[in-house]
Protein backbone atom coordinates (compact mmCIF):
# COMPACT_ATOMS: atom_id res chain seq x y z
CA UNK A 1 0.00 0.00 0.00
CA UNK A 2 2.29 2.68 -1.44
CA UNK A 3 2.01 5.60 -3.23
CA UNK A 4 -1.91 5.11 -4.31
CA UNK A 5 -4.51 7.76 -4.25
CA UNK A 6 -6.64 6.99 -1.01
CA UNK A 7 -9.83 8.30 0.72
CA UNK A 8 -10.66 7.30 4.52
CA UNK A 9 -13.74 8.17 5.81
CA UNK A 10 -14.08 8.85 9.87
CA UNK A 11 -10.22 9.63 9.06
CA UNK A 12 -10.36 12.42 12.03
CA UNK A 13 -11.79 9.93 14.45
CA UNK A 14 -10.34 7.33 16.94
CA UNK A 15 -9.16 4.52 14.70
CA UNK A 16 -9.30 6.57 11.27
CA UNK A 17 -6.69 8.77 12.77
CA UNK A 18 -3.98 5.60 13.49
CA UNK A 19 -4.85 4.45 9.71
CA UNK A 20 -3.99 8.51 8.22
CA UNK A 21 -0.82 8.13 10.07
CA UNK A 22 0.23 4.98 8.81
CA UNK A 23 -0.79 5.04 5.48
CA UNK A 24 0.83 8.89 5.22
CA UNK A 25 3.85 6.87 6.68
CA UNK A 26 3.82 4.37 3.55
CA UNK A 27 4.12 7.16 1.38
CA UNK A 28 0.41 7.60 -0.31
CA UNK A 29 -1.59 10.05 -1.04
CA UNK A 30 -4.63 10.86 1.41
CA UNK A 31 -7.57 11.93 1.78
CA UNK A 32 -9.60 12.49 4.81
CA UNK A 33 -13.80 13.61 5.06
CA UNK A 34 -14.83 13.82 8.20
CA UNK A 35 -18.23 15.27 9.80
CA UNK A 36 -16.19 16.28 12.79
CA UNK A 37 -19.67 15.25 14.74
CA UNK A 38 -18.03 13.02 17.57
CA UNK A 39 -14.33 14.14 16.98
CA UNK A 40 -11.54 16.97 16.01
CA UNK A 41 -9.16 17.43 13.73
CA UNK A 42 -7.05 17.43 16.43
CA UNK A 43 -4.64 14.29 15.66
CA UNK A 44 -4.27 14.82 11.69
CA UNK A 45 -3.41 18.17 12.38
CA UNK A 46 0.02 17.82 12.01
CA UNK A 47 -0.45 16.07 8.50
CA UNK A 48 -2.83 18.97 7.48
CA UNK A 49 -0.59 21.27 8.66
CA UNK A 50 2.23 20.26 6.48
CA UNK A 51 -0.08 19.50 3.15
CA UNK A 52 0.53 15.80 3.47
CA UNK A 53 -3.26 15.16 3.47
CA UNK A 54 -6.18 16.51 1.80
CA UNK A 55 -9.11 17.33 4.95
CA UNK A 56 -12.85 17.78 3.48
CA UNK A 57 -14.99 18.59 6.79
CA UNK A 58 -18.29 16.83 5.26
CA UNK A 59 -21.16 13.93 5.93
CA UNK A 60 -20.71 10.72 3.61
CA UNK A 61 -24.89 10.47 4.14
CA UNK A 62 -25.04 13.79 1.93
CA UNK A 63 -24.63 12.94 -1.87
CA UNK A 64 -23.44 15.95 -2.52
CA UNK A 65 -19.99 15.48 -0.76
CA UNK A 66 -18.75 12.64 -2.59
CA UNK A 67 -18.72 15.60 -5.32
CA UNK A 68 -16.42 17.20 -3.53
CA UNK A 69 -13.60 14.21 -4.13
CA UNK A 70 -11.98 15.23 -7.25
CA UNK A 71 -9.79 13.61 -9.95
CA UNK A 72 -8.90 9.62 -9.56
CA UNK A 73 -9.21 7.45 -6.63
CA UNK A 74 -7.33 3.87 -5.69
CA UNK A 75 -8.82 2.77 -2.46
CA UNK A 76 -11.26 3.46 -0.42
CA UNK A 77 -10.65 2.96 3.62
CA UNK A 78 -14.80 3.21 5.13
CA UNK A 79 -14.51 4.10 8.88
CA UNK A 80 -16.79 6.57 9.36
CA UNK A 81 -20.19 4.87 11.67
CA UNK A 82 -22.43 6.01 13.92
CA UNK A 83 -20.67 3.65 16.33
CA UNK A 84 -23.17 3.57 19.33
CA UNK A 85 -24.43 -0.16 19.22
CA UNK A 86 -26.88 0.89 22.87
CA UNK A 87 -28.55 3.60 20.98
CA UNK A 88 -29.31 2.35 17.90
CA UNK A 89 -31.97 0.51 20.12
CA UNK A 90 -33.19 3.91 20.46
CA UNK A 91 -32.83 5.62 17.03
CA UNK A 92 -32.45 2.69 14.67
CA UNK A 93 -33.39 5.12 11.54
CA UNK A 94 -30.02 7.33 12.68
CA UNK A 95 -27.90 4.00 12.55
CA UNK A 96 -29.54 3.35 8.93
CA UNK A 97 -28.61 7.04 7.73
CA UNK A 98 -25.15 6.73 8.55
CA UNK A 99 -24.10 3.02 8.14
CA UNK A 100 -26.06 1.99 5.09
CA UNK A 101 -27.31 5.37 3.63
CA UNK A 102 -23.40 6.36 3.78
CA UNK A 103 -22.01 3.11 3.18
CA UNK A 104 -23.91 3.40 -0.35
CA UNK A 105 -22.79 6.64 -1.17
CA UNK A 106 -18.92 5.66 -0.87
CA UNK A 107 -19.85 2.26 -2.79
CA UNK A 108 -21.39 4.82 -5.75
CA UNK A 109 -18.17 6.85 -5.31
CA UNK A 110 -16.20 4.03 -5.82
CA UNK A 111 -18.06 2.30 -8.90
CA UNK A 112 -17.46 6.18 -10.54
CA UNK A 113 -13.82 6.27 -9.81
CA UNK A 114 -13.52 3.28 -10.75
CA UNK A 115 -11.22 2.12 -8.15
CA UNK A 116 -9.19 -0.96 -7.15
CA UNK A 117 -10.27 -1.75 -3.48
CA UNK A 118 -12.82 -1.17 -0.71
CA UNK A 119 -12.04 -1.57 2.80
CA UNK A 120 -14.93 -1.63 5.80
CA UNK A 121 -14.32 -1.53 9.38
CA UNK A 122 -17.21 -3.74 10.00
CA UNK A 123 -18.13 -5.12 13.28
CA UNK A 124 -17.23 -8.71 15.00
CA UNK A 125 -19.61 -8.61 17.90
CA UNK A 126 -22.79 -6.83 16.63
CA UNK A 127 -22.76 -8.91 13.18
CA UNK A 128 -22.98 -12.52 14.74
CA UNK A 129 -25.39 -11.60 17.72
CA UNK A 130 -25.67 -14.06 20.48
CA UNK A 131 -23.85 -17.29 19.45
CA UNK A 132 -23.17 -20.35 21.32
CA UNK A 133 -20.08 -22.06 20.11
CA UNK A 134 -16.80 -20.39 20.67
CA UNK A 135 -14.72 -18.84 19.00
CA UNK A 136 -16.71 -17.35 16.08
CA UNK A 137 -15.56 -18.00 12.63
CA UNK A 138 -16.28 -15.84 9.57
CA UNK A 139 -18.31 -18.83 7.86
CA UNK A 140 -21.07 -18.83 11.02
CA UNK A 141 -24.70 -17.49 10.12
CA UNK A 142 -24.99 -13.62 11.03
CA UNK A 143 -28.03 -12.76 13.22
CA UNK A 144 -27.35 -9.06 14.88
CA UNK A 145 -29.28 -8.11 17.53
CA UNK A 146 -29.00 -4.34 17.65
CA UNK A 147 -30.22 -1.90 14.79
CA UNK A 148 -26.21 -1.03 14.72
CA UNK A 149 -25.33 -4.74 13.71
CA UNK A 150 -27.72 -5.05 11.41
CA UNK A 151 -26.86 -1.41 9.39
CA UNK A 152 -23.10 -3.29 9.37
CA UNK A 153 -24.38 -6.54 8.15
CA UNK A 154 -26.32 -4.68 5.50
CA UNK A 155 -23.19 -2.51 4.35
CA UNK A 156 -21.21 -5.53 3.98
CA UNK A 157 -24.16 -7.17 1.69
CA UNK A 158 -24.04 -3.78 -0.64
CA UNK A 159 -20.34 -4.05 -0.32
CA UNK A 160 -20.57 -7.85 -1.84
CA UNK A 161 -22.96 -6.81 -4.61
CA UNK A 162 -20.78 -3.81 -5.89
CA UNK A 163 -17.98 -5.52 -5.78
CA UNK A 164 -19.19 -8.26 -7.88
CA UNK A 165 -21.28 -6.19 -10.19
CA UNK A 166 -18.87 -3.32 -10.83
CA UNK A 167 -15.34 -6.11 -10.38
CA UNK A 168 -13.06 -4.30 -7.80
CA UNK A 169 -12.04 -6.04 -4.44
CA UNK A 170 -13.59 -5.55 -1.20
CA UNK A 171 -13.13 -6.50 2.31
CA UNK A 172 -14.95 -6.19 5.32
CA UNK A 173 -12.56 -6.51 8.99
CA UNK A 174 -15.25 -7.70 11.49
CA UNK A 175 -13.45 -5.99 14.67
CA UNK A 176 -13.39 -7.09 18.13
CA UNK A 177 -13.82 -4.14 21.07
CA UNK A 178 -10.84 -2.23 19.65
CA UNK A 179 -8.80 0.02 22.45
CA UNK A 180 -6.62 2.30 22.87
CA UNK A 181 -4.75 5.47 22.40
CA UNK A 182 -7.34 8.43 21.31
CA UNK A 183 -10.57 6.59 21.96
CA UNK A 184 -12.88 8.47 23.93
CA UNK A 185 -15.94 5.92 24.40
CA UNK A 186 -16.15 1.99 25.22
CA UNK A 187 -16.10 0.31 28.53
CA UNK A 188 -12.33 0.98 29.63
CA UNK A 189 -13.05 4.79 28.84
CA UNK A 190 -16.11 5.26 30.83
CA UNK A 191 -14.45 3.04 33.61
CA UNK A 192 -11.32 5.03 33.89
CA UNK A 193 -13.64 8.24 34.10
CA UNK A 194 -15.66 6.85 36.80
CA UNK A 195 -12.62 5.29 39.10
CA UNK A 196 -10.76 9.04 38.69
CA UNK A 197 -13.97 10.67 39.91
CA UNK A 198 -14.71 8.09 42.54
CA UNK A 199 -11.98 5.16 43.27
CA UNK A 200 -14.47 3.49 46.03
CA UNK A 201 -16.78 2.43 43.77
CA UNK A 202 -17.65 1.54 40.44
CA UNK A 203 -21.20 1.05 38.90
CA UNK A 204 -21.03 -1.92 36.06
CA UNK A 205 -24.22 -2.83 33.67
CA UNK A 206 -24.78 -6.30 33.40
CA UNK A 207 -23.62 -8.70 36.34
CA UNK A 208 -19.74 -8.11 35.27
CA UNK A 209 -19.68 -11.57 33.47
CA UNK A 210 -19.99 -10.48 30.20
CA UNK A 211 -16.64 -11.79 28.42
CA UNK A 212 -15.40 -10.32 25.31
CA UNK A 213 -11.93 -9.89 23.64
CA UNK A 214 -9.93 -6.95 23.32
CA UNK A 215 -7.32 -5.58 20.43
CA UNK A 216 -4.88 -2.59 20.85
CA UNK A 217 -5.71 -0.21 18.00
CA UNK A 218 -2.11 -0.66 16.90
CA UNK A 219 -2.72 -4.28 15.90
CA UNK A 220 -5.92 -3.38 14.21
CA UNK A 221 -4.28 -0.97 12.16
CA UNK A 222 -1.58 -3.42 11.44
CA UNK A 223 -4.27 -5.99 10.40
CA UNK A 224 -5.89 -3.10 8.16
CA UNK A 225 -2.71 -2.70 6.38
CA UNK A 226 -1.85 -6.65 6.14
CA UNK A 227 -5.27 -7.11 4.61
CA UNK A 228 -5.18 -3.90 2.22
CA UNK A 229 -1.67 -5.06 1.03
CA UNK A 230 -3.03 -7.99 -0.48
CA UNK A 231 -6.41 -7.00 -1.50
CA UNK A 232 -5.44 -6.48 -5.52
CA UNK A 233 -4.34 -10.37 -5.12
CA UNK A 234 -7.32 -11.52 -3.63
CA UNK A 235 -9.12 -14.55 -5.40
CA UNK A 236 -12.67 -13.34 -4.70
CA UNK A 237 -14.12 -9.64 -5.45
CA UNK A 238 -15.44 -9.70 -2.00
CA UNK A 239 -14.17 -11.21 1.17
CA UNK A 240 -13.95 -11.06 4.87
CA UNK A 241 -11.76 -11.57 7.92
CA UNK A 242 -12.37 -11.19 12.01
CA UNK A 243 -10.21 -8.98 13.81
CA UNK A 244 -9.32 -9.31 17.10
CA UNK A 245 -7.28 -11.38 20.06
CA UNK A 246 -7.15 -15.15 20.87
CA UNK A 247 -8.42 -14.57 24.54
CA UNK A 248 -11.54 -12.70 26.67
CA UNK A 249 -11.99 -11.39 29.69
CA UNK A 250 -14.81 -10.86 31.84
CA UNK A 251 -16.31 -7.26 32.65
CA UNK A 252 -15.60 -7.56 35.84
CA UNK A 253 -12.09 -8.50 35.46
CA UNK A 254 -11.28 -6.28 33.23
CA UNK A 255 -12.37 -3.86 35.68
CA UNK A 256 -9.58 -5.38 38.49
CA UNK A 257 -6.69 -4.88 35.49
CA UNK A 258 -7.92 -1.91 34.81
CA UNK A 259 -7.96 -0.64 38.84
CA UNK A 260 -4.10 -2.19 39.25
CA UNK A 261 -2.84 -0.07 36.69
CA UNK A 262 -4.41 2.79 38.31
CA UNK A 263 -2.99 1.74 41.90
CA UNK A 264 -6.80 1.67 43.44
CA UNK A 265 -7.49 -0.91 46.03
CA UNK A 266 -10.31 -2.48 47.43
CA UNK A 267 -12.81 -1.00 44.83
CA UNK A 268 -16.35 -2.13 45.47
CA UNK A 269 -18.50 -3.25 42.19
CA UNK A 270 -21.78 -2.59 42.09
CA UNK A 271 -23.53 -4.40 39.59
CA UNK A 272 -26.81 -3.40 37.44
CA UNK A 273 -29.00 -5.16 35.13
CA UNK A 274 -28.84 -9.17 34.16
CA UNK A 275 -26.36 -10.78 32.13
CA UNK A 276 -26.80 -8.14 29.30
CA UNK A 277 -25.45 -4.35 29.80
CA UNK A 278 -28.62 -3.23 27.98
CA UNK A 279 -30.40 -4.44 24.94
CA UNK A 280 -28.63 -5.20 22.17
CA UNK A 281 -25.73 -6.17 23.50
CA UNK A 282 -23.27 -9.12 22.80
CA UNK A 283 -22.41 -10.57 25.67
CA UNK A 284 -20.29 -13.16 25.13
CA UNK A 285 -17.82 -12.03 22.55
CA UNK A 286 -14.57 -14.11 21.23
CA UNK A 287 -13.46 -14.34 17.54
CA UNK A 288 -11.67 -16.96 15.30
CA UNK A 289 -8.49 -14.88 14.11
CA UNK A 290 -7.14 -17.94 11.52
CA UNK A 291 -7.88 -17.03 8.48
CA UNK A 292 -6.58 -13.15 8.74
CA UNK A 293 -3.28 -15.27 10.71
CA UNK A 294 -2.67 -17.02 7.47
CA UNK A 295 -1.84 -13.83 5.90
CA UNK A 296 1.38 -13.17 9.09
CA UNK A 297 -0.66 -10.98 11.11
CA UNK A 298 -1.06 -11.62 14.53
CA UNK A 299 -1.88 -9.88 17.88
CA UNK A 300 1.69 -8.09 19.19
CA UNK A 301 0.47 -6.79 22.25
CA UNK A 302 -1.08 -8.13 25.05
CA UNK A 303 -4.65 -6.77 26.46
CA UNK A 304 -2.69 -5.73 29.79
CA UNK A 305 0.32 -3.95 27.59
CA UNK A 306 -2.09 -2.56 25.67
CA UNK A 307 -4.47 -1.26 28.67
CA UNK A 308 -0.97 0.03 30.46
CA UNK A 309 -0.16 2.69 27.19
CA UNK A 310 -4.11 3.55 27.20
CA UNK A 311 -4.13 4.43 30.69
CA UNK A 312 -0.58 6.48 30.19
CA UNK A 313 -2.66 8.26 27.92
CA UNK A 314 -5.65 9.22 29.09
CA UNK A 315 -3.89 10.37 32.24
CA UNK A 316 -1.98 13.20 30.22
CA UNK A 317 -5.16 13.75 28.50
CA UNK A 318 -7.06 14.55 32.12
CA UNK A 319 -4.19 16.93 33.19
Amino acid sequence: MENQRILVTGGAGFIGSHLVDALVEQGNQVIVIDNLISSTTEYIQPHIDSHSIQFIEADIRDEKCMKLIEGSLDFIFHFAADPDVRESVFTPLTSFDHNVKGTMNLLELGRQKEIKGFIFASSGGTLYGDVESFPIKETDLLKPISPYGASKAAGEMYISAYANSYQFKAVSLRLANIFGERSNHGVTYEFFHRLSTNPAELKILGDGQQKKSYLHVSDCVKAVITVADIIESQSKYYDYYNVGSEDWITVDNLARGLEDIMGLKAVKHSFQGGTKGWVGDVHLLLLSIEKIKALGWAPSLSFTEGLKKYVHWMKLETH
